[in-house]
């Protein structure tokens, strides 16, 4: 007979062998102190050290302890989203291996859940070890996403959040190629609230969310859950438009009060360069948005598990393909 799991913990992997060990022991520590019946979800995304064969052995001596790996770097979002889909608890909880998110909060996160609430996400109020251009760039960006979307999505917020299990439920439902997963669970909706913590520096190693990713998972988040880009076309069509009549009306009313004779060379260039940019412009936002639709129109699942280990024989042990 299967024991009941009450609360899943997903933790995505990438490269974090030098902090996995100590990931591994705090969230262990916290757990044990419930006394609840819980899980370790571990979800390698193709790491490339020694994460994969340190996940394995502590798979070995901690059945509370499961791991998934794999076939290649799908992205963190991607798995999180796995880590979803495999996991069996009443609460899921995702936190990242790196420590910066502390799992010591958890129990606080449960706490609200038990008064009642479906969504508790953490809310950064600073964030230590961490360049002045990240801290910038990162709060333009939430600040950004929350302007123009078109439901609100909670500023300074990572994926470091509890969940329901009907959360969890729908958010399997939805299907969507290049997830958001915390602008998602916005849209899903139900009872949500917010614990406040500051967010530590690394433990050790690199972050694995570099600029050229951390532009992905912007641009994900923007096309998901905004139609404003889009927009852009009336806006600049109409702008540019306008400027021509008006530089067509100055050129009209100068050759008709005035001896001035029109050249036309500078006029036609500043035009030329004003509707051409515009269009390029309009044409790489269009070009995004056909990307996110080309690729949910393909039957290519998600992500590909290469093992899926400590699960029981009744446990979800195929990939998803959708």
């Amino acid at each position: 007979m299967l024991l009941k799991v009450d609360y899943s913990v997903i933790i995505p992997v990438y490269n974090e062998a030098e902090v996995l060990q100590s990931s591994y022991e705090r969230l262990t520590e916290v757990l044990q102190k419930l006394k609840a019946n819980y899980e370790l979800l571990f979800v390698n995304d193709g790491s490339k050290d020694g994460t994969k064969a340190q996940l394995d052995q502590i798979e070995k001596q901690d059945t509370n302890v499961k791991v998934l790996h794999f076939s290649r770097n799908f992205g963190h979002q991607l798995a999180i989203t796995a880590g979803v889909d495999y996991a069996s608890g009443e609460v899921v909880i995702v936190i990242d291996a790196d420590l910066q998110d502390p799992p010591e909060l958890i129990p606080e996160m449960i706490q609200k859940w038990q008064e009642g609430y479906d969504v508790v996400y953490a809310k950064r109020l600073a964030r230590k070890g961490e360049s002045s251009f990240k801290k910038m760039s990162a709060s333009l960006f939430y600040r950004l996403l929350d302007k123009i979307s078109e439901i609100p999505i909670p500023v300074d917020t990572g994926d470091f959040r509890l969940m329901d299990k009907k959360v969890c439920e729908q958010l399997r439902l939805l299907g969507e190629k290049n997830p958001f997963v915390r602008g998602q669970v916005s849209w899903i909706g139900f009872r949500q609230t917010e614990i406040t913590y500051i967010r530590d520096e690394r433990l050790s190693g690199e972050t694995k969310y570099p600029l050229k990713k951390m532009v992905k998972l912007s641009l994900d988040g923007i096309t998901s859950f905004s139609y404003l880009p889009l927009k852009l076309a009336n806006y600049l069509g109409s702008l540019t438009l306008g400027i021509g009549f008006l530089y067509f009306f100055i050129l009209l009313i100068r050759w008709t009060f005035t001896d001035h004779q029109i050249s036309g060379m500078n006029g036609i260039a500043i035009l030329l360069l004003v509707l051409f940019g515009s269009c390029f412009l309009l044409l790489g936002i269009i070009g995004e948005y056909l990307a996110r639709l080309f690729e949910d129109i393909k039957v290519r699942p998600r992500y590909i598990i290469d093992e899926a280990n400590g699960f029981t024989s009744g446990a979800r042990k195929k990939e998803k393909l959708s």
